[in-house]
């Protein structure tokens, strides 16, 4: 069996979310007891939420004209607090996702370029060897053009008297 290495990324989101549970359950405990919070931020998504399920129960039974009494003020502000809780949760966890996925691109793309970088050089150095292959070839020919236009000495010199 292989075992991975398991990513702190995954770590410190699971530690994000668990820290925006006690912050959602703060916010929904403040929207409960502010009169304006709840009547202009909590009770409208409930109803709204009440109402789209209450119609999507009723089409499933088969009653397609029936009508939906909006939900009472206490049950409403508390199902728009669990409503925005939630949200607050989904919403930190999706920042959570997108700030690693924005994390994971910025280092493919860092060693994409790292690559680059390399190859680059690479090219470059193989083009500098190339250039001096050439050189040191067109001196080993002319060295030997050079050695091969000089008369050789003689091999034995008349010593006769």
């Amino acid at each position: 069996m292989v075992v991975g290495a398991f990513p702190i990324a995954k770590l410190l989101y699971l530690g994000v979310r668990q820290l925006s549970k006690p912050l959602a359950n703060r916010i929904k405990a403040g929207a409960r007891r502010s009169e304006f919070f709840k009547t202009y931020i909590c009770l409208p998504p409930a109803q709204i939420y009440h109402w789209v399920e209450m119609r999507t129960k009723m089409r499933i039974m088969g009653f397609r004209g029936s009508t939906i009494k909006p939900l009472n003020e206490e049950a409403a502000a508390e199902l728009g607090a669990e409503l925005l809780g939630e949200s607050i949760i989904f919403l930190v966890g999706g920042g959570c996702m997108v700030l690693e996925y924005s994390r994971q691109a910025s280092n493919s793309r860092r060693k994409e370029e790292e690559l680059n970088d390399t190859m680059i050089s690479l090219q470059t150095q193989i083009a500098e060897l190339t250039l001096t292959t050439e050189t040191l070839g067109a001196q080993l020919r002319e060295v030997n053009r050079l050695v091969l236009s000089i008369p050789a000495p003689d091999p034995a010199p008349n010593t006769k008297k």
